[in-house]
């Protein structure tokens, strides 16, 4: 049956992409947003793995890239520290069935864009001692974690996000390995864990920690009694593991990252699923305490979404348009402000980290971008700044997840397809 399921999986795949997927203009504050389109099968198509060889990725002019850690084991997201060592979450999570036989092939197709290296479950410190830019030291920090994502430094303490707790390791600058086991936080939303990332930030002054809880669904196809406690970014109390919602209806916010000089929270999200190639966009937003953002009624503010029953017309009133669309299905997993540092171009604005498509028949993502900002918002289209990932044969030789941007003037890029931390610099 499974044989059966996955043959007319390839066929649906081998159909559409013998149809055409115009790209709308999806960038911005207002995107085109086509007629949804729904079929037995939506479309399928991801690149499979292919070696770096010599090649590594594109950067801008005046800029280099080089590997600063290789062979990992599913590296996620990243965390500078104050003496500049890199914290590497590593690890691959989420248990939840399949419902229908199009989720058997969507989960087969999803797999062959995947490594086939198991996740490590720890936390990986990289040192550059001497300061050239070569990390010599690679060493696991803590071990026997659980699908860890999120990182963050708060009060001479590294929390972690798992993917069912929040955990802490007391730290002191230049520690090389943990002093003791993580102490328990607080709970996570664990139960089937479709989206099972918990994405994390810090506020400004240390008070809280956000943390980004996907849905357990694409479109609440398991029901809304799973849904409690899901798509939303609550805050959370570090000393006492308190939390509450800050904000609701985000499908899948899978990256955080708080604003400079403003202490504002912004977002990426990862939008909803089949209903076509050029619907709905992932976008990038700034996060209002008490906002709802339409998940899972509406799309983009007030597009109704009829899947999702019983309709709420409240609910659709209220949820908010987010501020920036990256496009459909690029499949955004990281997000970091940029810093002077990196020079004059590029100051001002995040950077993205786009993991790549897996519902459309022609790839989107495969990237980091840059989106520019001016007066502290979104300002014009974004640029690639790393690229070259996808190759002329429909491969690909990586999958961008977690970016962090180290005041020293340096972009730390986690590539969890070739297992590989990347390093980009001004010349």
């Amino acid at each position: 049956m499974i044989r059966s399921a996955l043959l007319i999986g390839v066929l649906a795949v081998t159909l559409s992409a013998c149809n055409s997927e115009p790209d709308p203009v999806q960038y911005g504050s207002n995107p085109n947003l086509p007629e949804a389109q729904r079929g037995l099968l939506p479309s399928m198509k991801i690149p499979r793995p292919a070696n770096w060889g010599n090649d590594l990725p594109k950067v801008p002019e005046g800029f280099r890239i080089q590997p600063i850690a290789t062979d990992l084991k599913i590296p996620r997201q990243t965390l500078v520290l104050p003496n500049g060592d890199i914290l590497v979450a590593e690890g691959a999570g989420g248990y939840a069935p399949s419902l229908r036989p199009k989720d058997i092939i969507a989960g087969f197709i999803k797999s062959l864009g995947k490594s086939q290296v198991e996740g490590g479950d720890r936390l990986t410190l990289l040192r550059d001692a001497d300061g050239d830019g070569t990390y010599e030291r690679q060493g696991v920090f803590a071990d026997g974690l659980n699908a860890p994502y999120g990182l963050a430094l708060v009060n001479g303490a590294i929390f972690v996000a798992n993917q069912d707790a929040l955990v802490r390791f007391d730290y002191q600058d230049g520690q090389t390995q943990a002093s003791g086991p993580p102490v328990k936080v607080a709970d996570l939303p664990a139960v089937i864990n479709h989206h099972w990332t918990k994405a994390m930030t810090a506020s400004a002054d240390g008070r809280f920690l956000y943390v980004g809880i996907g849905s357990n669904s694409n479109i609440t196809e398991r029901g809304m009694d799973v849904e409690e406690d899901r798509a939303m970014i609550w805050q959370i109390d570090p000393r006492t593991g308190a939390h509450k919602p800050y904000a609701t209806g985000l499908r899948n916010p899978t990256a955080l990252a708080i604003q400079p000089g403003t202490g504002q929270l912004w977002a990426v999200v990862n939008e909803r699923d089949e209903i076509g190639p050029n619907l709905v966009p992932d976008y990038l937003t700034s996060v209002r305490e008490g906002g709802f953002y339409g998940w899972p009624y509406s799309y983009w503010g007030q597009n109704i979404d009829p899947r999702a029953q019983p309709q709420d017309p409240e609910k659709v009133a209220a949820a908010i348009r987010p501020d920036y669309s990256l496009g459909s299905h690029v499949a955004a997993l990281g997000l970091a402000f940029s810093a002077p540092a990196m020079g004059a171009d590029f100051a001002e604005g995040v950077f993205v980290g786009e993991h790549g498509s897996w519902n459309r028949s022609v790839p989107v993502g495969y990237r980091v971008i840059f989106v520019p900002f001016r007066d502290g918002q979104p300002a014009g289209e974004p640029i690639d700044f790393v690229s070259g990932f996808l190759v002329d044969d429909g491969n690909t030789r990586g999958r961008p997840v977690g970016v962090t941007v180290d005041p020293r003037g340096a972009l730390i890029v986690a590539d969890d397809l070739s297992n590989t931390v990347w390093r980009v610099t001004r010349n």
